[in-house]
């Protein structure tokens, strides 16, 4: 899912121009499609990401109020422990997708800023 952030050095020395090749390519076309592109595709994972962590968070609630009902059930305070754990994990990737995403926005600000002016970065 991140294959737009981990490609975008080489998409942008590959589609923004320097100035010596400037007049050959619409720099500021292309710039306009990434950005673009990159807003759509953190969008959907973010979204994705949010969707995982309800599920999870709505299957850890309702082993809590199993657990309530039979506290004394290895198994199912196993599978409490396991919910958590993901829960956790999937909060932690809300962080590592705001690392990934600014560190695309840095890049792309710094070769496409003379071509493309986005009406705001989020």
């Amino acid at each position: 899912m991140r294959t737009i952030d981990d490609r975008i050095v080489h998409e942008l020395n590959t589609t923004v121009p320097t100035a010596s090749f400037a007049g050959k390519i619409d720099a500021s076309q292309t710039c306009k499609q990434l950005y673009e592109s990159l807003k759509e595709a953190h969008a959907r994972r973010e979204t994705a990401i949010k969707h995982c962590i309800a599920q999870t968070s709505a299957v850890v609630n309702k082993l809590r109020e199993e657990r309530e009902k039979d506290f004394g059930d290895s198994a199912l305070r196993k599978q409490l422990r396991k919910e958590q754990t993901k829960l956790k994990l999937m909060q932690s990737e809300l962080n590592v997708e705001e690392v990934v995403n600014d560190r695309s926005w840095k890049v792309f600000s710094e070769r496409c800023r003379i071509h493309f002016k986005p009406p705001k970065l989020q």
